[in-house]
């Protein structure tokens, strides 16, 4: 029977090349065959362990990730200041607006606003014929408030238009804007203030010799500016008490709240500071997406899915189980809140799915946070509150000592128990490779050397004669 493959052992023939002492065994083809035999079942088990232990080393790696990232999100729920958001609310948003700050106290004021602050401007007096007509050289001096900046006008800028872009540009400029506006009379140069405040008036004078600019100069008593808005400060008051500003922003009336006057008022609007229910709320809402995607982890790492018969990676795993037992002991635990009403995620409307997911009622946890907003603060932040308890649970989880420290380090041994048993195993398969190769090579040269002796003896046998012929008798 004929065959196309190639046999590691074959037999010389023969001929006179057979009787040569050709190769009898294909020594090489033999020990790579039993070689690869040998090392082929243990390198496979060796792989398939090595593909289990990193697979959990990274699902470990994704569960201390998901857990930080769920233990970050309690930091808006896990102290009394994080319930300690106030909302400062006008009654009227046209004529202010509010916003309360640290310092804030709740309460509720009327508010009168009787004036604005506003900046002053000034139109020259005088109309040129353009922009671009000539005034005059020398230098000006300009004031707003207590702070003052000089303008060296030359033959290069003494148009009006220059003149307004050299005092737009001036070093030290504490907020005069210079502007050329252009009506049937003529140009007009127009000074604007940018700060407001009765205290914020504009002087301009000229400091050299000549009477150049004199045209632009402008002080008290002077025609050479109309006055188009005065500077004058922000009159209110607040529960009946009257105050003035500078600013039409307002931060130093009301401890805690920033005032934004709008404008001025025909009769008192409220003004009420009270808990910022809304972003208590939202950061509920966050902390229950934050655990519903850790459980979503949990599932994924530790779960069962029937449909396509896969368990999750860390399926059993204690360290996994633990956590997830000690994370929900806390979460549908009871808490002294000092209500007997809300003591639970339950009584404010947060509760479980089959899946494990947690739901938030938003109608139930508003009207328990109008209610008794200190309960539900309790609840999630006091000393013995969900928020502390987790994170207790998670700082002993995530901890250096802690299981996950522990499951990762065990990880890490075994990874490198298989990577020096893959090493050991090339090392074992080199040498049993050198000594089937010395010992096939041995048996390679004794057959070899018996298929020369038996093909000599037959040459030789052939070359005997042959017997007498006859029969001998007895």
């Amino acid at each position: 029977m004929s065959s196309s493959s190639t046999s590691p052992v074959s037999v010389a023939s023969s001929t006179s090349a057979g009787a040569a002492g050709g190769s009898v065994i294909n020594v090489s083809s033999l020990v790579s065959q039993l070689v690869a035999a040998s090392q082929a079942p243990q390198e496979s088990l060796i792989k398939q362990q090595t593909q289990a232990v990193t697979s959990e080393m990274s699902s470990v790696g994704q569960l201390k990730s998901a857990l930080s990232t769920f233990q970050s999100s309690l930091a808006a729920i896990d102290t009394p200041s994080a319930f300690g958001s106030l909302s400062a609310t006008s009654g009227d948003p046209t004529a202010f607006t509010a916003t309360a700050g640290s310092g804030a106290t709740l309460g509720s004021y009327s508010v009168s606003i009787s004036q604005l602050a506003q900046a002053q401007q000034i139109v020259s007096s005088t109309a040129y014929s353009s922009s671009s007509a000539t005034v005059g050289t020398g230098t000006l001096q300009l004031s707003l408030g207590g702070s003052s900046f000089s303008v060296v006008i030359g033959s290069s800028n003494d148009t009006l238009s220059g003149i307004a872009a050299a005092i737009d540009s001036a070093s030290g400029n504490p907020g005069i804007q210079a502007s050329v506006v252009t009506g049937t009379s003529g140009a007009h140069l127009v000074l604007t203030s940018t700060l407001t405040g009765a205290a914020n008036t504009m002087s301009v004078s000229e400091t050299d010799t000549g009477t150049g600019l004199a045209a632009l100069t402008y002080g008290s008593g002077s025609t050479n500016y109309t006055q188009q808005t005065a500077a004058q400060d922000a009159s209110f008051s607040i529960a009946g008490i009257s105050y003035t500003s500078a600013s039409n922003t307002v931060t130093d009336a009301l401890s805690g709240v920033s005032l934004n006057l709008l404008a001025t008022t025909s009769s008192a609007a409220n003004l009420t500071v009270a808990d910022n229910t809304t972003t208590i709320e939202g950061n509920i809402q966050a902390f229950v997406d934050a655990y519903n995607k850790l459980q979503s982890t949990f599932s994924q790492l530790g779960g069962y899915d029937a449909t396509t018969s896969t368990a999750g990676p860390l399926m059993g795993n204690a360290a996994l189980t633990g956590i997830q037992s000690q994370v929900q002991s806390v979460l549908y635990g009871f808490v002294d809140t000092g209500s007997s009403t809300y003591t639970s995620l339950a009584s404010i409307g947060i509760t479980a799915n089959s899946d494990g997911s947690l739901s938030l009622n938003s109608a139930q946890l508003s009207v328990a946070l109008n209610t008794n907003f200190s309960a539900v603060s309790n609840l999630f932040s006091g000393t013995g509150g969900i928020a502390s308890g987790l994170n207790t649970v998670l700082n002993n989880e995530l901890g250096s000592s802690g299981p996950i420290a522990s499951l990762s380090q065990s990880l890490v041994q075994q990874n490198n128990a298989l990577t020096q048993q893959s090493q050991q195993l090339t090392q074992q398969m080199s040498m049993l490779q050198a000594s089937l190769t010395q010992q096939y090579s041995a048996l390679n040269a004794l057959l070899s050397q018996l298929q020369s002796t038996s093909s000599y003896l037959t040459q030789a046998f052939a070359t005997l004669p042959n017997a007498p012929k006859g029969t001998a008798s007895g």
